[in-house]
């Protein structure tokens, strides 16, 4: 690894390079800083990232003449750019992105990742991003690395030599950290809704967001739960204080956190920093459907932009304008639902912040179905928990009106009589 200054660094990108960007609270910021910087000696490169936190300088107008972006998941700082045509969004499974990289589908010129400081036996840590970040280490010709004393040293594949690096840039930078988000009032219900499906020795998956957090916090009473996750935040840390979170009765990973990524604040980072529970996972291996399925009930808990009366879930777009992405959503609804008393969830609250109704009797034209009917198991909102699994589709439009907003009921039953089921 030779070491040298960011602008030195990044002087090695040459116009129509494919880049990749470390992903979530792992974005190296000086090097993507640097990079945005040289826009205007470079034409034609491309970014491929999955979510990114904090800024994303290429991704604004200005820099469309130089950036294309190629996105696994839209997260905030590149919706605006994806919705613009300044880029694109690319629909597949979080378990196969790393395969696109390590069978050559993709080609990758540059890896631009964020790691911790090498150990006395050379490897540093990815921290809190391995998910389909080794895969471009692994694969692209040339890997710089932002080296960061506030990325956590944490285990599992994070750790890599620090051979595969080529450049590294020792820039120190706290990352940027996310707030807890608010439990409201639909949330604290529907929380209340998927905690009476949990059983004790339940192995949970479960994102970042305020109903994630409403379920973590009603926990307490439980007993044995395990974490496999593709990403996990701030909410498991209580539990994991009161040994309600140990992973002893998983049947793979046992006493082990597993996960792909995370996202939260710096006691979450704090936490995670050379802790050998945790487990930091490539998402080929985390959302991997056999693995999963391994352990005993597993509680998958997915969200979604809309849900029509049959089932269909939409999770990654608005009709036609693509909002966040795929994930790991299908990897852990099918994996939960072939595990042992497995309940693979997807919940929401019955009315958007417009007050439209998420249950919906067609999806908007243009809607991507991210989730089959035939996968959907438990749907929830802050109106009751139904189980659609092997209902006929009359069965179906009842269990699902059931759970809608009172006020959209009558239509959503008119809607349903004039449907061929």
């Amino acid at each position: 690894m030779r070491l040298m200054n960011a602008e030195e660094a990044l002087r090695n990108v040459r116009s129509n390079d494919h880049i990749f960007i470390h992903t979530g609270v792992a974005i190296p910021q000086k090097l993507v800083a640097e990079l945005a910087s040289r826009h205007n000696e470079l034409n034609n490169v491309t970014i491929y990232q999955l979510h990114t936190e904090g800024e994303a300088p290429y991704a604004l107008p200005e820099m469309a003449d130089t950036f294309c972006i190629r996105a696994f998941f839209v997260g905030k700082s590149t919706r605006h750019a994806v919705q613009s045509n300044q880029g694109s969004y690319i629909p597949i499974f979080l378990s196969e992105i790393p395969n696109l990289f390590r069978s050559g589908n993709i080609d990758l010129n540059v890896a631009l990742i964020s790691v911790s400081p090498p150990d006395k036996n050379g490897f540093c840590s990815l921290g809190p991003s391995v998910d389909i970040s080794l895969a471009a280490i692994e694969t692209a010709d040339l890997v710089i690395a932002q080296i960061n004393n506030f990325i956590p040293r944490t285990y599992g594949d994070a750790l890599i030599p620090s051979s595969l690096i080529d450049i590294g840039v020792e820039y120190n930078e706290e990352l940027p950290y996310s707030s807890e988000s608010e439990i409201g009032t639909k949330e604290r219900e529907i929380g209340k809704h998927i905690v009476e499906l949990i059983e004790d020795g339940s192995t949970l998956q479960m994102g970042i967001g305020a109903i994630p957090n409403a379920v973590l916090a009603s926990l307490g009473n439980h007993k044995d739960l395990g974490i496999h996750s593709e990403m996990f935040s701030d909410g498991i840390l209580p539990l994991i204080e009161k040994e309600v979170i140990n992973g002893r009765l998983k049947k793979f990973d046992i006493g082990f956190i597993v996960g792909s990524f995370a996202i939260g604040t710096k006691a979450l980072f704090d936490f995670m920093h050379d802790n050998p529970m945790i487990k930091m996972m490539d998402s080929s291996y985390v959302n991997d459907t056999d693995v999963i399925r391994t352990n005993p009930k597993v509680v998958a808990i997915n969200s979604a932009i809309e849900l029509d009366l049959t089932g269909q879930v939409c999770a990654d777009s608005i009709g036609n304008c693509i909002f966040s992405g795929v994930g790991g959503q299908m990897d852990f609804i099918r994996g939960a639902a072939l595990s042992e008393g497995g309940k693979p969830i997807i919940a929401l609250p019955s009315v958007t912040n417009k007050g439209e109704s998420k249950i919906v009797p067609y999806l908007k034209t243009g809607a991507g179905v991210v989730t089959t009917r035939a996968h959907v198991h438990w749907v929830v909102t802050e109106y009751g928990a139904v189980n659609l699994y092997g209902k006929s589709i009359q069965e179906r439009i009842k269990l699902l009106t059931s759970i809608a907003h009172p006020d959209h009921r009558e239509d959503l039953e008119r809607s349903a009589s004039e449907m061929k089921n």
